[in-house]
């Protein structure tokens, strides 16, 4: 890309802008170089990975960058050998604490949405989390090392405190003992060493070295000889501790060293991650969005603004190119919109072909051009001077020589600066150029004679800026398809121009010109007002959409409110039903136990208990499964023996006694008896039945566990065994099997005769036979199931 259209459409501008929000020099070094990618892969991926980081910012917060310094220099040191202060390895190790941070962030899953480019940048990162901790543990802050950093330094400090405290309580003794020869009663330091500030006058009689002395002279710090020595083990002591320090400084080097280049490849991640979360902080900045690149030489962008204009004054505009025209000729009036127009259109194009998201509207798109030109210059008056007009033409003879069908040409006030017929012919003939070389050219223009040359031309088009004659302000909205018109005459009215000397220039303007200006001004209203309508169209069009959606979605969520209610009602009732045969079944197990106990009556009485704790649970924990208009004919009156429909179990039982004086009768439900009321009963169907037997037979069959086909009572006495057959018919029966058999052996025959007695009774026995040659014979009973 040629650096002066870099420069005339102010792309280092919106660099220094993306610079603001990062957080290293490195980061910083990399947007200085950033430059639109000459291939469209290249700004793809770019963008996606702005996009990614804008997004994951959305679901994550802000990436973790703090702490995060640029150690480029101090790396190239320990890796040509040097070592470094502990300021600088701490400043490696928050590098290191990033790199982890950052992959952990990356990494981490928020509703099961992935970030594919980031995450495969991410996979790069090789966490160092042992040698950073150690640098931390070693390094409390850019001045202090921690005692623990080593045993000898943590001997030589804690003698260096004990040594400090002897001094300190040597010296105070002095200064009582000298107190007469002294300027003040205290001590200080000079030079690492522990000195008292004696008046001059009186220096003899206090023997010592003199470190130094005040500024008026009056007062000299002398170190007495009785602190010599103690003052030589202190600075000894101290000596030992520095080169200590240096020592362990040197070690955690060594280490750096050691993982050099994993650190230095860690560091290389974190600032192109740096650099990309610093092109999407941006674009949360300014409201972008991630365009789509065409490579046809078409582009929409819709709404577009310019991004370094205050976004609360900026006018979106929508400009197109390339399908059904390749060259746009925009006019209209001085301070109008123009020049903006064509810097948002190339500046936006550079920015996304650079992988920065443009501020414009979704679905917008621009295409890649290999080259763009632009020749913008910010004279905007028409007394230009030659070398102006020449400036241009040098700069326009470029542009022809190196411009092709990859190539995007920004004319500004084309043929301008010379005489008007010339410079129109002379503008028209370039454009003509550069049209029959496929070039796609955006130029603006205040001659009416390259309006008319856009009006008879294949695939060039007109457009304008609006400017609005009762305010005498442009509005900046771009009219594509409509040329402008100067509105010199009512500009000049409404600032006061007399009328005669008005209508004193149009007559020397030609009435062709007079009508064309008309014509141009009748198709601007219109066009207006037309666009007008289409946007209150949308509206209207974009609100309905919106209550269509809003209302399907309370009807699917009614829709499925009420399907789980019903499976909701079906599941507990299921469930009751299961509970209550449980009951049932430990209320026969008990009631065959206290029989054996030989306690007959209290067993009876234990039974009944029982029952009525079923019934009142029955009674408490029903529940509808069908809605209160389900199908079926209500009955009046019912007789023993007679089949009904009990819609809130949505089962078939059988009446075994006629109603009493509460309005409730007595019913078989499989193998357990239960009161219902009256009015809760309905008239049984035969093929209603057969169906939800059916349904329900296989609905059981996808719930429980598989049942055997046969059971094995041989070793039981008759009760036990009969006890046992009862429940695995149950159990058979609910699972939908047809026949079974039960296995009771041939011996005397008592259990076989046991095991009959109760499978004539039985309510889910349709018949019964004895085992035939291959089954088992007599000591097994066919049972075949309703």
């Amino acid at each position: 890309m040629n650096n002066r259209a870099l420069q005339i459409l102010e792309f280092n501008k919106i660099k220094e802008e993306i610079k603001k929000y990062t957080s290293t020099q490195a980061a910083k070094d990399i947007i200085d170089s950033l430059k639109p990618y000459d291939n469209v892969y290249e700004i793809n991926r770019s963008l996606n990975e702005t996009e990614e980081a804008f997004m994951i910012m959305v679901k994550k917060g802000a990436p973790p960058f703090y702490g995060l310094y640029d150690v480029r220099e101090y790396l190239s040191r320990i890796e040509k050998g040097a070592s470094v202060l502990a300021g600088s390895l701490l400043k490696i190790a928050d590098l290191l604490r990033c790199s982890r941070g950052l992959k952990e962030y990356i990494s981490r899953k928020t509703e099961e949405e992935s970030f594919p480019m980031l995450e495969d940048i991410c996979e790069g990162l090789v966490p160092l989390k042992a040698l950073e901790e150690e640098i931390f543990r070693v390094i409390i802050s850019d001045e202090e090392i921690s005692d623990r950093a080593s045993d000898t330094l943590y001997n030589i400090r804690r003698s260096l405190k004990d040594k400090n405290s002897s001094v300190k309580d040597k010296v105070n003794s002095l200064i009582r003992s000298y107190s007469k020869y002294l300027q003040e009663n205290l001590y200080t330091v000079r030079g690492d060493r522990y000195v008292i500030p004696v008046k001059a006058e009186h220096k003899g009689m206090v023997p010592g070295l003199v470190h130094d002395q005040s500024s008026s002279g009056a007062t000299l710090f002398i170190e007495p000889m009785s602190l010599v020595n103690l003052n030589n083990e202190i600075k000894e002591l101290m000596l030992k501790e520095k080169t200590e320090i240096e020592r362990i400084l040197s070690e955690l080097c060594a280490k750096v060293y050691e993982k050099i280049e994993v650190i230095k490849i860690n560091a290389d991640i974190i600032w192109e991650l740096d650099f990309i979360f610093s092109k999407a902080k941006y674009a949360n900045e300014i409201n972008a969005i991630k365009p789509t690149v065409k490579e046809d030489g078409s582009f929409n962008i819709i709404q577009g603004r310019h991004p370094l204009i205050d976004s609360k004054v900026v006018v979106p505009s929508d400009i197109y190119l390339g399908e059904k025209f390749t060259s746009l000729v925009i006019t209209g009036p001085n301070t109008g919109g123009k020049t903006v127009t064509l810097k948002t259109v190339g500046l936006l194009h550079i920015m996304a072909m650079s992988g920065v998201m443009i501020p414009a509207s979704h679905n917008s798109s621009i295409s890649f051009f290999k080259e763009v030109f632009a020749d913008i210059g910010d004279e905007q008056s028409i007394e230009q001077s030659l070398s102006t007009f020449s400036s241009h033409m040098t700069n326009i003879v470029s542009i022809i020589n190196e411009a092709d069908r990859n190539s995007l040409v920004l004319f500004d006030e084309l043929g301008a600066g010379t005489d008007p017929t010339e410079g129109a012919a002379l503008a028209i003939s370039i454009l003509e150029n550069l049209k029959s070389k496929g070039v796609k050219i955006i130029a603006t223009t205040h001659y009416s004679e390259l309006k008319a040359y856009a009006l008879k031309a294949e695939r060039v088009e007109n457009a304008s800026v609006e400017f609005s004659v009762e305010t005498l302000r442009p509005t900046y909205r771009l009219l594509i398809g409509i040329p402008g018109k100067s509105n010199a005459f009512e500009i000049s009215r409404r600032l006061g121009l007399p009328d005669y000397i008005i209508d004193n220039s149009k007559e020397r303007i030609s009435k062709d010109s007079l009508e064309f200006e008309d014509l141009i001004q009748n198709l601007q209203s219109k066009s207006i007002q037309a666009e007008k309508f289409e946007r209150d169209a949308k509206v209207f069009k974009d609100e309905s959409e919106r209550l269509k959606e809003k209302y399907e979605q309370r009807l699917q969520g009614l829709e499925k409110s009420k399907e789980n209610m019903l499976e909701e009602a079906k599941r507990k009732a299921r469930s009751l039903l299961k509970e209550a045969k449980e009951e049932a079944d430990s209320i026969l197990k008990n009631m065959r136990d206290l029989e054996k106990l030989g306690y007959s009556s209290k067993a009876r009485q234990e039974l009944e208990e029982y029952r009525n704790k079923l019934n009142k649970e029955l009674d408490k924990q029903q529940v509808d499964i069908l809605p209160k208009n389900h199908k079926g004919e209500k009955l009046l009156e019912v007789k023993p023996g007679e089949e009904v429909y009990i819609p809130s179990l949505n089962q078939k039982v059988i009446v075994l006694t006629t109603p009493d004086n509460k309005g409730e009768v007595q019913v078989q439900a499989g193998i357990m008896k239960i009161n219902v009321k009256l009015e809760d009963l309905r008239k049984s169907t035969g093929g209603t039945e057969s169906k939800e037997r059916k349904n329900r037979k296989k609905e059981v069959k996808l719930n429980l566990n598989a049942v055997s086909s046969s059971i094995d009572l041989r070793g039981l006495d008759s009760e036990e065994a009969c006890y046992n057959a009862d429940k695995y018919l149950d159990e058979a029966y609910l699972a939908g099997l047809g026949e079974v058999s039960l296995i009771h052996g041939k011996g005397t025959g008592i259990l076989r005769k046991a095991i009959n007695d109760m499978l004539r009774s039985h309510p889910h026995v349709k018949n019964y036979r004895l085992g035939e040659y291959g089954e088992g014979g007599d000591g097994v009973t066919m049972v075949h199931l309703k």
